[in-house]
């Protein structure tokens, strides 16, 4: 079930919110954990028994790891921790991964009669991961308590808003909401509520626009394909990818209001950085704070040699690319920010300081857009493979093809109007200018909520009419 679905909005959360605040306080964590799994299995029902499975599993372990802790067996702890770490990571690669490695093999002679195998990628698998493997690695850490009602932890492994696909969620952040509970107010509720129509609106409104823009570009005849619409391609699947997630993430931190729980922020305006390593500090932050928490620090950080620091990103940028699909494009992917980010804290580090901050963002932005030229072509569809991948970035660059083309004017003055609300929405300027607003005119905010309400009329009469409703985040 998504977010931005008919069932989800007037069936389903409808529903929830009503048990949720009806039902005696105490008993709200029973409350949300059913409905969450009822969310979770709304389509394939088998995969709640993986989710429990590894919900059981971390909770026992993290309750073994404190009594070694306690008894003073710090080998014995390092052990269940690092089996739990084993037997989670295994059970991730062999739904996300097995396929990738057989499909891999068979190109070798004598492995080519290898089966094809590619087990059912259980929704947001990599997401409850990470999340319950970081409760097991801090109670080892000693940074929270083994959590005693399997209730209360499982609550927090399941609960729907941020289950499929984030943010990414530590057990300390939300240990004291669940164990002693925030009543939201009237306030909370409100703002939850603004918070979750803005991310509809991003995510129904604009990604879907431009995923269709991505894929009428990436999909059409390759000889028709100008140098300009092979940019401006990029350009509508970078928007697509940034409203799709950082509307998917938008809509689980307002929930999160509503049902008394703070979830973190995920984006800051990742498109406004000056610099890669910028774009990073900016983009899926719970990201990128997870694989520095748990592995980056743990190899070292930057505290070593120049050298082993290097191997220490290349770690961390190859498992980055391949938690984001079974598949070497992502790997590749990652490996190029590896590549950018050496670069800008080397030979780069200097003359970025230097540069005027006009050329710094536009280079920034070319290296973004050729990242997600690496990201797109996973080979998920047909027009997505590695051939066409090659004749669309041999078309960046002018390769069998025009500059410019009749129909490429057209295509651009259509989109101008939703690219004006997309690029002045990727800044800070609208949050900047309602908070001055509201700070010397309070009652405009009945206008907000005016406005919230019509983007929720529009984006359900768009859900009514459309079909083409795609979720990038779900295969992770």
């Amino acid at each position: 079930m998504l977010f931005s679905s008919l069932e989800f909005l007037f069936l389903y959360l409808p529903l929830c919110l009503l048990c949720y605040f009806v039902i005696p306080w105490k008993y709200r964590n029973f409350v949300l954990l059913v409905f969450s799994l009822i969310f979770y299995g709304w389509e394939k029902p088998a995969y709640v028994a993986i989710m429990v499975f590894v919900t059981t599993l971390d909770w026992a372990c993290g309750a073994g790891v404190e009594k070694y802790l306690c008894a003073g067996r710090e080998k014995a702890a390092d052990r269940l921790t690092a089996a739990g770490i084993v037997v989670n990571l295994l059970l991730l690669a062999f739904f996300k991964y097995t396929g990738l490695l057989l499909d891999t093999l068979r190109l070798l002679p004598f492995l080519s009669g290898l089966p094809i195998f590619h087990p059912a990628l259980p929704i947001g698998i990599s997401f409850y991961t990470f999340q319950s493997l970081s409760y097991v690695i801090d109670v080892r850490r000693g940074t929270v308590r083994a959590q005693k009602n399997p209730l209360v932890f499982g609550t927090y492994v399941a609960m729907f808003p941020q289950l499929i696909a984030g943010p990414i969620v530590r057990y300390e952040t939300v240990e004291e909401e669940l164990l002693h509970g925030l009543r939201p107010d009237v306030d909370r509720i409100a703002k939850g509520i603004r918070r979750f129509i803005c991310g509809l609106c991003k995510k129904v409104l604009l990604a879907n626009a431009y995923g269709l823009l991505w894929k009428e570009i990436a999909a059409g005849p390759a000889a028709e394909r100008s140098t300009a619409a092979a940019w401006w391609g990029l350009i509508c699947f970078a928007f697509h990818i940034y409203y799709d997630f950082s509307g998917y993430s938008d809509m689980a931190i307002g929930l999160g209001h509503v049902l008394g729980f703070t979830f973190p922020e995920n984006f800051d305006h990742p498109y406004t950085a000056g610099s890669v390593t910028e774009f990073w500090r900016r983009w899926h932050m719970t990201l990128s704070s997870w694989f520095r928490e748990y592995l980056y620090f743990p190899l070292g950080g930057s505290r070593c040699s120049t050298a082993r620091n290097a191997l220490n990103l290349l770690i961390v940028w190859a498992c980055t690319g391949l938690w984001h699909g079974a598949s070497w494009n992502f790997l590749c992917w990652g490996l190029y920010y590896f590549v950018i980010l050496m670069l800008e804290k080397t030979v780069l580090k200097k003359p970025l300081a230097h540069c005027p901050a006009a050329p710094r963002h536009l280079l920034t932005g070319i290296l973004i857009l050729l990242g997600w030229w690496t990201f797109a072509f996973d080979a998920s569809e047909t027009y997505l493979t590695l051939s066409c991948a090659l004749t669309y970035f041999g078309q960046l660059w002018g390769s069998h093809t025009t500059l410019f083309s009749a129909g490429d004017s057209y295509t651009l003055l259509r989109s101008l109007p939703i690219t004006a609300v997309a690029a002045f929405g990727a800044t800070n300027l609208p949050r900047k200018i309602c908070g001055q607003v509201l700070e010397r005119h309070p009652h405009f905010r009945f206008v907000l909520d005016a406005l919230c309400l019509l983007g929720l009329v529009l984006c359900t009469a768009y859900l009514v009419d459309s079909e083409y409703n795609p979720f990038l985040y779900w295969q992770f």
